[in-house]
């Protein structure tokens, strides 16, 4: 068949064939913007141009890969030029390329492609990813074919979904669209490099670049179904703001949509002597996720401290926690609530996690309360802002900006679909339930007392037409506001 690219899609195609453009393009942002076709076209041409080159085209599950890549496949790659191996989910060329289709269903699974190389990777809707399954396949990202001067990473994707944050901070935070950056090189990696005898001008950043696509950007689309944009215009506001108008800064399904950086993130200070501290922990070999709180008079919460490393076995993660713990805390640190599981006992050494974690140094430990959905209403009481007495928005829950991993987690969880009051299997977890353990062990915030309502009352008789229309207007500013314009100001 005949395909001809639109414009935006010329322009993509046209970076991801030149070996001097960006490494890792980022094409899309709205629905009907031709993303699929994009991404298919993008593989096929690198097929044909150079032999014996290998591509992986990934979605989340096969399913979704015989929804439409697949199929949409063999409409667009005659037979002449190559065949498709239906058990292997693969186009073989003539001249050696090979077209994969592959899935990333849970997190673990990219261990699958550990032995494998690929000139180009496809990522078809990346925020259903994780960051850490994305950095794993980018060391699969190579080639040893002479003819490829630069291999390359592509992605088409709508905003939303698991990996809504991590993408946004990838490529949509950094730079204008249609701008080449290059991502910084960090100090640690080029040291590493470095030490394995790689020359300093072999070293380069890669490039990043997102191309942005709406529907309109799809002549074809709007010529064959007129009636789509309509559809996407007649979406619920959040909805329509991401799939119509590409907006990264709205965020459907965002499990704590309260979380405001401006609010619950503060730089680090000297905590007071006087104020009660604790730890709490999320252990697994895969991660351990310990955080230290601090409790102020009025029973604010402020995480300070993180620890977020994995492969750590019991007794080395005890004995990590313990060194992270200067001296003069120790005797200060009331308990460490930690997961119930670390109860059982282990096979190998007929000991339970928490008998390790004492011979260790950690002791005062409690079982947590794990339950997931009450745990995550308690968090959201924690989070929720509120207007405190000095007029400003409060919450009873901050974290220190050295804390990055639970900064970058907690708001990137989003709800599950089978249950909305839950939080997403597929979402990295492990800092945000370290820190579900910790609420649980606190009692619920106090509801702050309302400064504003107290002058509604000095001013109005309850009852009057200005009381009732006054306290309407505080119920619902109370459901959304972010302003912390005093209504008062306004009589």
């Amino acid at each position: 068949m005949i395909w001809e690219a639109q414009p935006r899609q010329e322009r993509f195609l046209r970076e991801v064939l030149d070996p001097d453009g960006a490494n890792e393009i980022l094409y899309g942002g709205a629905a009907g913007g031709g993303k699929t076709d994009a991404l298919l076209i993008a593989g096929i041409m690198w097929c044909r141009m150079f032999p014996g080159a290998w591509v992986l085209y990934l979605r989340r599950t096969y399913p979704e890969l015989e929804q439409k890549p697949i199929p949409r496949s063999k409409e667009l790659i005659p037979a002449s030029v190559a065949i498709y191996h239906e058990t292997k989910h693969r186009w073989v060329y003539r001249n050696g390329s090979v077209f994969q289709f592959g899935s990333l269903d849970k997190a673990g699974d990219e261990v699958r492609y550990q032995s494998a190389e690929y000139s180009l990777i496809i990522w078809d809707e990346l925020t259903h990813f994780q960051e850490r399954q994305y950095l794993y396949m980018l060391s699969r990202n190579r080639t040893t074919n002479p003819a490829i001067q630069r291999t390359k990473v592509i992605a088409g994707t709508n905003p939303g979904n698991v990996g809504h944050v991590w993408v946004k901070s990838r490529w949509i935070d950094p730079a204008p669209p249609e701008t080449v950056w290059e991502a910084p090189l960090e100090p640690d990696v080029v040291a590493a490099v470095r030490a394995l005898g790689v020359p300093a001008e072999s070293i380069r950043p890669r490039k990043r670049l997102f191309i942005p696509a709406k529907v309109t950007d799809n002549q074809r689309l709007m010529e064959i179904d007129p009636g789509y944009i309509m559809r996407l215009a007649s979406l619920p506001e959040a909805d329509r703001k991401m799939l119509m108008d590409g907006d990264w800064d709205v965020f459907a399904g965002q499990y704590f949509s309260c979380w405001r950086r401006e609010i619950h993130v503060v730089q680090p200070f000297p905590i007071p002597e006087h104020w009660r501290l604790f730890r709490s922990i999320d252990y697994g070999l895969d991660m351990t996720a310990c955080y230290w709180w601090a409790v102020d008079q009025s029973g604010r919460c402020y995480i300070y401290r993180e620890l977020y490393q994995p492969d750590l076995t019991l007794s080395q993660a005890a004995r990590k926690i313990v060194e992270m713990t200067p001296e003069d805390e120790r005797g200060r640190i009331e308990y460490t609530v930690v997961s119930p599981d670390l109860w059982n006992r282990r096979q190998d050494t007929g000991k339970s996690g928490v008998e390790t974690f004492i011979e260790n140094g950690v002791d005062g430990i409690l079982r947590a309360d794990h339950r997931r959905v009450p745990g995550w209403f308690q968090l959201h009481e924690f989070l929720n802002p509120f207007i405190n007495e000095h007029g400003e928005q409060d919450a009873h829950l901050k974290v220190f900006s050295t804390c990055t991993n639970l900064i970058r987690t907690l708001p990137a969880l989003v709800r599950s679909e089978r249950n909305p009051n839950d939080v997403d299997d597929n979402c990295e977890d492990h800092a945000p339930e370290s820190v579900r353990y910790g609420v649980m062990s606190r009692p619920a915030p106090a509801r702050p007392i309302d400064h504003r309502r107290v002058e509604l009352e000095r001013r109005f008789e309850k009852g009057s037409p200005e009381y009732r229309i006054w306290s309407q207007y505080l119920d619902e500013e109370a459901k959304h506001d972010d302003s912390g314009i005093d209504p008062f100001d306004l009589v």
